[in-house]
């Protein structure tokens, strides 16, 4: 049904670890992430076309999937397996149009089931709900429930993303109730070394054993 694995899905933010990009994004790989996403939303684009592509080739070296976020033109670039959009971003239709059906597409959904249900006609290849605990990320963020994703595992058949300050001590209640991965950003890089970023990435993996 689905070329997404259920699991932790990682996302960067420059914020937490800045130079340690690369080594970071491979200590969750090897603790386990089957998603990495490539979030950065700063104006370089020579540096973030770097770092794109460097993690793009380590995912491919450990058969995980490389998403980019919120770039059309810069997942176009690299071949990138997929491009994550929000509303406000590039169409879907668009950004199929320009990257062709084999590239995953996903779309945040935020707490509106309606916004799934249209994305998934779409045809996006997994939707994404959040934020489900209060995040030093996007604090503003608003606030969806775990019915979302009841709702979502009776009525979606894409895979569905939960996002928005989870942790490995609150994540089994959304595998729970129905997300197929789990999108971590603090919880996973807010670490100071590779090895305890593994440990997190090997705690929030487990959850969906």
């Amino acid at each position: 049904m689905s070329r997404l694995a259920r699991g932790l899905y990682a996302i960067t933010d420059s914020r937490l670890i800045g130079e340690r990009l690369v080594e970071s994004v491979e200590a969750a790989i090897i603790g386990g992430a089957v998603v990495v996403q490539y979030r950065d939303k700063s104006a370089d684009h020579t540096r973030r076309l770097k770092e794109a592509t460097t993690l793009q080739q380590l995912c491919r070296d450990h058969n995980v999937t490389f998403i980019v976020n919120d770039d059309l033109e810069l997942a176009a670039q690299i071949g990138a397996d997929g491009l994550h959009i929000g509303q406000e971003d590039n169409s879907l239709n668009e950004a199929r149009q320009q990257l062709g059906t084999e590239t995953i597409i996903g779309v945040s959904c935020y707490n509106r089931f309606e916004l799934a249900q249209e994305a998934e006609d779409a045809g996006a290849d997994y939707v994404a709900f959040g934020r489900f605990f209060s995040s030093n990320i996007k604090p503003d963020a608003v606030g969806a429930h775990l019915e979302l994703l009841e709702r979502a595992k009776n009525e979606i058949t894409v895979p569905v993303v939960a996002i928005g300050g989870i942790t490995a001590e609150n994540g089994a209640q959304l595998v729970e109730a129905g997300a197929d991965l789990l999108a971590v950003i603090s919880d996973l890089f807010d670490r100071p070394t590779a090895t305890e970023i593994t440990a997190a990435a090997q705690r929030l993996q487990t959850l969906f054993n």
